[in-house]
């Protein structure tokens, strides 16, 4: 491959910037860029450099646009006014300024809008125009899998050297590529951005966004295959993003790639380094070896042998590290300069790359927030700390509500390029507008600007003097965000400070579980409500820390079974109504107490809540609110309908009630077979409900529909739906289940290994018998965890290294065994077109899946003849959640 840089990619680092050091743009000038009608206040309005699209997540109000993205399922505008409270000023929209019962220019005097015909489109058209103010090169990452992971390795490789601007997370979406591009600055000499799609006609637009120079195209793979005729009209989507590139960088081993490369004119000036396993390319990879904690690979380039070594072993990271590597192989050819040297080019030998890719680190994917020591909660970003991930894990952290108090650990932030004074003054703007309580300073940079955070502060110079003269015990009841670059080696602080619990833990995916509720709220009708279910622990997944996102993102009510759950939630600063759903009568003062509202079923309950009304003096409702609960065929709790007359008898010249609410529950809402009855329940719904409203005053919220009837009976919505096993991931059908995404994760480890001889037996009741020589694995979870005695003896399977491992004799209360002896070995890569099988090396310490995304809970159930419903709630407390945002 011969291949010599574009005058558009040979820049260097004393280029005068197109705009000023400050990057601002003046409303007028967005305006024009998005194609939109302008309206000023009147007010002297400052230059805009940051994008909002969440109001809940404001970080300062100055120089902030609002964009109010439309979506099927939520609507910007609706967060106009209450962002104007909040000190926004400045608004993009697509809705009429003026429409009955609104006029924004008279309601709100102080602001000024940008009118324009689609909000998301003018989102896309604004970073696209600031694309076009810098020329820098753009490194452009696309594929199935590993984006993320090679766009921040590559942002390790070369961060000492260039000021690098980067996607954050995995902000690789319609929106969240133009959001990262908006970010650019004159100083940054770098970037590099990822993109993803899920359908076509995607790409185009990302590619006139990112407008990158070098392409990676990581891997070919499923994900989003049903949106795609086939494979191959996936690639040729995802090829358009390099469509205007200087070289791509692929391995050959997807032929897809090198397929569609030939096939297409499009692509008759794109320069190509290819990399591959077994066939010709610009780096043929010749051998992997794999020792303890490290991987070797071998590989022959320009007629010579190089080598690399890694610190990792699965073939995941092995594939991103050689993308990693081909990119660095090229680096000395794209005439790219770092801050260092001006004027002239890096020298990457293959002896700095060695050592440079050996020190990579494991990129942490996700905000994880677990239970830490004297009742505090910990949220674990210990692995970067720039200025962009650290928004994003003060958003999770005001999101949680459990504790009043809010403290930050934080490192120096490192490789920003940007003036020391000015960094940190902005960072204590976002602790304080975040409301931060107190702040731990780690590190020389940090500890030299006290004077600008205005709140409780502490600083050290490193994590071995803060952990040296810091008294641990003193943090108590409060929330701890660790946010650290890697350097700090912060995971000393988060060992001390996570709760110790045994090694089986639970996961939740907070992610998956918000885009359960927009899945279900995108087919409900405008201004239907909602009523999250978390009765049962949620179901298994947790208390305040479940509610805390569905109030976060808006749900309207809280369902309970008890009224010592509602209290739970109360104390961990949930506000939202709490409908509970079985109240019992040693119970009915705590309901008024703490603001909650009872299911009312039967008239003996009504005359309970009425006498704790007349002798109650703690409750805080002026009315108290309850809801009706009628039996409409499910034959458990409710009214049925000759009870409806003295029940409106007793209510009557009752003014400390409320109704609510009326509802009902489908008996078989997820049952095609029974549909007929559904219906049935459904009309008899309506007609035993309407004898209650037609003798009130007030309007009352009706609702029946559960998680499978939003889906099944789309003309019952009423005015509020209950989400319940439907949040959690759990479908009705197959085609919703494929719509949705799994929740939670039991994993567990590989305790003991241990070599058992013919004949011998297992367990208790010596019901497990090695039938030859067996090998097993003890795991620490039984019965007492919630793995049910009935999944012993073969019945239920585990998962080692991915491949299934029967349960060997009695499940134990602590303990259950599984048969390894019959996994498959691993495979590494050899010199030759074979692949050549190594020991599997399983050992103690290795994970242990219960269930997965990849191991649904729905078969693990059906295997005892159960339903996910009772699996999730037989989770035991005991075992730890984890609760994690991606």
């Amino acid at each position: 491959m011969n291949f010599m840089p574009t005058p558009y990619t040979r820049l260097h680092r004393n280029r005068k910037p197109d705009i000023d050091s400050q990057r601002m743009y003046t409303l007028s000038e967005i305006s024009k860029a998005v194609h939109g009608d302008l309206y000023l206040s009147g007010k002297v309005v400052p230059g805009i450099n940051d994008l909002l699209i969440d109001s809940r997540r404001l970080i300062r109000t100055e120089h902030c646009l609002f964009i109010a993205l439309v979506s099927e399922r939520n609507n910007g505008h609706r967060y106009i006014s209450e962002l104007y409270e909040k000190g926004v000023r400045n608004f993009l929209v697509s809705e009429p300024l003026k429409k009955p019962g609104i006029n924004y220019i008279i309601d709100l005097p102080e602001a000024s809008f940008i009118h324009t015909v689609n909000t998301q489109l003018a989102l896309q058209e604004l970073a696209m125009w600031s694309r076009l103010h810098f020329r820098i090169p753009v490194i452009g990452i696309t594929g199935s899998n590993g984006k993320t992971i090679v766009k921040e390795w590559l942002y390790q490789l070369l961060c000492s050297d260039f000021k690098i601007i980067r996607s954050p997370k995995s902000y690789n979406s319609q929106i969240g590529v133009p959001l990262s591009v908006w970010k650019m600055e004159p100083d940054h000499e770098l970037g590099i951005f990822e993109a993803g799609i899920s359908k076509t006609g995607e790409m185009e637009l990302l590619e006139k966004i990112i407008r990158p120079t070098i392409g990676i195209f990581t891997n070919v793979g499923a994900a989003h295959d049903e949106h795609f005729i086939d494979k191959k009209q996936k690639v040729e989507e995802k090829l358009k993003l390099f469509q205007n590139s200087s070289l791509l960088i692929y391995c050959s081993d997807y032929p897809l790639i090198s397929d569609i490369l030939k096939e297409s004119d499009d692509y008759r000036k794109l320069k190509t380094f290819t990399w591959s396993r077994y066939k010709k390319s610009d780096l043929r990879i010749t051998r992997v070896e794999k020792t303890t904690g490290q991987s070797l690979i071998w590989a022959d380039f320009h007629s010579g042998v190089i080598s690399i070594k890694i610190p990792f072993t699965d073939e995941a990271s092995i594939e991103n590290a050689i993308h990693c590597w081909a990119f660095l192989l090229n680096l000395d050819k794209l005439g790219i300069s770092g801050k260092d040297t001006p004027a002239k080019y890096i020298d990457f030998t293959p002896s700095l790359i060695s050592k440079r890719v050996l020190a990579l680190t494991p990129i942490a994917m996700r905000l994880e927030l677990k239970e830490a020591i004297n009742h505090c909660s910990l949220i674990n970003d210990s692995y970067n700390s720039d200025i962009n991930s650290l928004d994003i894990a003060l958003d999770f952290l005001s999101q949680q509500n459990q504790h009043k108090k809010k403290t930050i650990i934080l490192s120096d932030i490192l490789q920003s390029g940007r003036n020391k004074e000015d960094l940190y003054n902005e960072i204590a703007g976002k602790l304080a507008f975040k409301k931060i309580d107190r702040l731990i300073g780690i590190g020389r940079d940090i500890s030299k600007f006290p004077d600008k955070f205005q709140m409780s502060k502490l600083f050290y110079e490193n994590t071995d003097e803060f952990l040296n003269h810091f008294p641990i015990s003193t943090f108590q009841n409060e929330t701890i965000l660790l946010k650290g670059a890697r350097l700090f080696e912060f995971e000393k602080i988060s060992n001390i400070l996570q709760q110790k619990a045994h090694e089986t833990v639970m996961e939740i995916n907070i992610d998956a579980l918000i885009h359960n509720l927009n899945y279900y709220r995108s087919m409900l009708k405008p201004g239907t409500k909602t009523m999250a279910m978390v009765k049962a622990f949620s179901y298994g997944s947790g208390s305040f820390e479940i509610a805390n996102v569905l109030q976060f993102h808006h749900v309207d009510y809280l369902a309970v079974a008890y009224a010592d759950e509602g209290v739970e939630l109360r104390k961990a600063g949930i506000r939202l109504p709490i409908m509970v759903m079985s109240p019992e009568e040693q119970s009915v003062d705590t309901i008024l107490k703490f603001n909650m509202e009872p299911e009312i079923y039967n008239i003996r309950i009504l005359r309970l809540l009425d006498e704790a009304i007349e002798k109650n003096h703690t409750s805080i409702q002026e009315e108290v609110r309850i809801h009706i609960k009628l039996d409409t065929g499910m034959h458990r709790l409710g009214f049925v309908e000759t009870d409806i007359e003295e029940l409106l008898i007793f209510l009557t010249g009752k003014p400390n009630f409320r109704i609510q609410s009326i509802f009902s529950h489908l008996a078989a809402s997820e049952d095609p077979k029974e549909d007929e009855f559904s219906r049935e329940q459904i009309s008899k719904f309506y007609e035993t409900s309407k004898k209650i409203t037609q003798k009130l005053t007030y309007p009352v919220l009706l609702h029946v529909l559960n998680s499978a009837g939003v889906s099944r009976f789309p003309e019952a919505q009423m005015d509020m739906v209950r989400l319940g096993i439907g949040l959690y991931g759990i479908g009705c059908t197959k085609e919703e289940q494929n719509r949705l995404r799994n929740v939670s994760t039991l994993k567990s480890v590989i305790t003991q290994i241990k070599k058992i001889k013919a004949g011998d037996s297992i367990g208790y009741n010596r019901m497990g018998k090695a039938i030859g020589d067996t090998i097993i694995a003890i795991v620490p979870i039984g019965y007492a965890d919630g793995l049910s005695r009935r999944f012993g003896n073969g019945n239920g399977t585990l998962y080692v290294h991915g491949q299934p491992a029967p349960v060997i004799g009695n499940v134990c209360m602590d303990l259950t065994m599984i048969d390894i002896t019959n996994i498959k070995p691993d495979n590494s890569y050899s010199s030759g077109n074979e692949m050549k099988e190594t020991s599997m090396n399983i050992k103690e310490g290795d994970e242990v899946i219960v269930f997965d995304d990849d191991h649904p809970i729905g078969e693990l159930a059906s295997k005892i003849g159960t339903i996910p419903y009772e699996v999730l709630t037989s989770i035991s407390r005991r075992v730890k959640r984890i609760y994690f945002h991606e």
